[in-house]
């Protein structure tokens, strides 16, 4: 399930370090918590929906391997994004 255009840009243009960066871990960890919320959703009404929940699974996986590797890399920044997005890690 994609997110509108719309949005994804706005989440881009928070968490981005410069002007062209849409690949730092910061906005690939914003974009999957957005996707991520909107599937969450999704599933609430669509119960048997096995696929998109699968999907799911697998966008929650990278979003926890790109927090790791953010974690390990630079704690700081991984601390302010998790405060900033809301997450429990």
């Amino acid at each position: 399930m994609p997110i509108k255009p719309t949005l994804k840009k706005e989440i881009i243009a928070k968490h981005r370090k410069h002007a062209t960066d849409t690949g730092s871990p910061e906005v690939q960890v914003a974009v999957l918590t957005e996707r991520i919320r909107h599937l969450t959703e999704h599933l609430k009404t669509n119960k048997k929906d096995h696929t998109s929940r699968r999907g799911l699974l697998m966008m929650v996986g990278n979003r926890s391997a790109l927090l790791k590797y953010l974690a390990r890399k630079d704690r700081a920044r991984y601390l302010e994004l998790v405060r900033t997005l809301g997450l429990r890690h």
